[in-house]
């Protein structure tokens, strides 16, 4: 199987069966990372904002991290398709994070070209019951014939995936909710927290990182229970030493208030304040 980032063929050697394992030896290489912010916004409607999604392109793998409602549609728009993504992680299991995993399901069944090579999905406690309850729900719609589908749930800390060191810890959201800390070969990194309250896990995560995805859901006059403001995400950042930050996951609200100048004031290295189809050079 192969794909195409910026006109380049890259070629996609690994098999699907020999990939995960708790112990890799690792070859030192190098890998050309990229983020597209796919979705910046939530579940509620906003013309300027999706809701969450992120794809992760480098040499040999494409991940997409949560599928939220209209994700299928935003993959098309930076030059990818249904077929291309390798692995899909989920951070929790609330609508707006997850609507598009049947739609993507479903186009990988059907259509002129169905998806041949494998696909594995991976989620927190309880994504395996919540995948079975969606097959019960659409049966053989969303069963695939054409490619091998695995569905997991994160059962330890660290896993590796091809060339990717995986961490996953629980943040404080719902039951169930992850955030995950993605390593590549040549020492760059990333740490995604999904939806989270303030809590040390995600710092843990985020310990150093070259780029820290946090969600930024509600101004600081605005504070519920289960998210960040951006004075909590300056200060998540500044407490894990990372070297940029990116903000994401804004409520409509968000976009009548100074949200950079709010996390300015916590933390003083470089912010980036997320919009839809935005790539950021890992």
């Amino acid at each position: 199987m192969s794909n195409h980032i910026h006109g380049k063929k890259i070629e996609k050697k690994l098999k699907f069966t020999t990939v995960l394992s708790s112990k890799k030896i690792w070859i030192r290489r190098i890998n050309l990372a990229e983020l597209i912010l796919l979705g910046s916004g939530t579940g509620i409607p906003s013309l300027r904002r999706g809701s969450p999604g992120i794809l992760i392109v480098s040499d040999s793998t494409l991940l997409l991290i949560d599928i939220g409602p209209g994700t299928l549609r935003k993959i098309l728009e930076v030059g990818f398709t249904f077929r291309d993504p390798d692995l899909i992680l989920f951070t929790h299991l609330h609508p707006d994070h997850t609507a598009d995993l049947v739609p993507i399901l479903f186009a990988c069944k059907y259509g002129d070209f169905p998806r041949e090579k494998d696909l594995l999905c991976m989620g927190g406690t309880g994504f395996k019951s919540f995948f079975e309850a969606l097959k019960k729900l659409y049966g053989p719609w969303i069963e695939p014939q054409s490619y091998h589908l695995k569905v997991q749930e994160v059962s330890k800390e660290t896993f590796f995936y091809r060339h990717l060191k995986i961490q996953s810890k629980p943040m404080a959201h719902i039951s169930g909710s992850v955030g995950y800390r993605i390593e590549w070969m040549d020492g760059k990194s990333i740490a995604i927290s999904g939806d989270t309250d303030y809590c040390q896990n995600i710092i843990d995560l985020g310990f150093e990182v070259d780029l820290l995805v946090l969600e930024s859901s509600f101004p600081d006059s605005k504070k519920v229970e289960g998210h960040l403001t951006p004075s909590l995400a300056g200060r998540i950042a500044m407490e894990s030493h990372c070297k940029k930050l990116l903000l994401t996951h804004f409520y409509p609200i968000c976009d009548h208030f100074d949200i950079l100048n709010q996390c300015g004031q916590i933390y003083q290295g470089e912010i980036v304040v997320g919009e839809d189809l935005m790539r950021i050079k890992i």
